[in-house]
């Protein structure tokens, strides 16, 4: 896991500086990296934080392996904005223990004009115990809202010292959520018309604490069992909840030939899920 820096609060502006130093550097610990400042201009931001876009504005949604994902952060300054950064938070950024930034992030060439640069990374987020790695370690308590927080630097204007032209420590929200998985068999695959159709199903979901898909259920377990009749549209037929274990079952009448599938709208902390079609012909 990433540890980050004290940050002296002297002003806005150096509350980014962990945004792109290290710890080491960022304590004084030693030497900045290639390109990275050693020190931030405590001026007042003259600029406008101007977009952050996280996965091109969908949910992260993490499953049991490594997720990587895209973030594009934006400024604008009359003076020039050279690069920018983001970070991705849990609670009160100067103090919070679940941070992910730009500077662990791979980073592509930013885009400028005379006033303003877009910069893109490609941000991971880690499900834990993933060894040798300097990313947070996500478990299960991270999975939610968490907020955004981005900046831009123009060069220097002083030795050693980088200008922080605009920034926001609160600039929106994005949710991170862990995967979930569904699948469904209809049983008899063919019926008479008018007997009954059961599907059954399991309802699961990635264990960022584990490695694994645990089945789930009970309240945010509810499940659609959904019909497409040959060449028509998916409908919704009938909604039940899974129980705490994530098995589905669900029974209706048979009428035509079509397709049956499980549907899993997702929640605050886990992203959405559909099963595969299971068809059944009826004589």
């Amino acid at each position: 896991m990433r540890m980050r820096a004290p940050i002296a609060v002297v002003s806005g502006a150096l509350a980014l500086s962990t945004l792109t130093v290290p710890s080491a550097q960022a304590d004084g610990g030693g030497p900045s990296p290639s390109g990275a400042p050693s020190a931030f201009a405590a001026d007042p931001t003259t600029g406008k934080l101007t977009g952050i876009i996280v996965n091109g504005g969908a949910d992260v949604v993490v499953g049991t392996a490594v997720k990587k994902f895209s973030v594009e952060v934006s400024a604008s300054d009359e003076g020039g904005v050279e690069r920018t950064a983001a970070a991705l938070y849990q609670g009160l950024y100067l103090t919070s223990k679940a941070l992910i930034t730009s500077y662990e992030a791979h980073p592509a060439p930013c885009e400028r004009t005379a006033t303003s640069a877009t910069c893109r990374f490609v941000f991971e987020a880690h499900p834990k115990s993933h060894s040798g790695s300097s990313y947070l370690d996500l478990q299960n308590k991270h999975a939610g809202v968490w907020k955004t927080a981005g900046g831009g630097f123009r060069g220097l204007d002083a030795p050693g010292r980088t200008v922080v032209v605009a920034e926001d420590i609160h600039y929106g929200d994005v949710s991170l959520k862990r995967a979930a998985k569904l699948t469904a068999d209809a049983s008899p695959e063919s019926v008479r018309r008018g007997a009954d159709v059961t599907v059954k199903g399991t309802l699961s979901r990635a264990n960022w604490d584990t490695h694994r898909y645990d089945g789930f259920g009970g309240g945010a377990g509810k499940v659609k069992l959904q019909f497409k009749k040959a060449g028509g549209a998916w409908q919704t037929v009938k909604t039940v909840s899974a129980d705490s274990r994530g098995k589905v079952k669900a029974t209706v009448k048979a009428s035509v030939d079509g397709s049956y599938r499980l549907a899993y709208g997702g929640s605050t902390t886990t992203g959405k899920a559909t099963s595969p079609a299971d068809t059944i012909d009826v004589r």
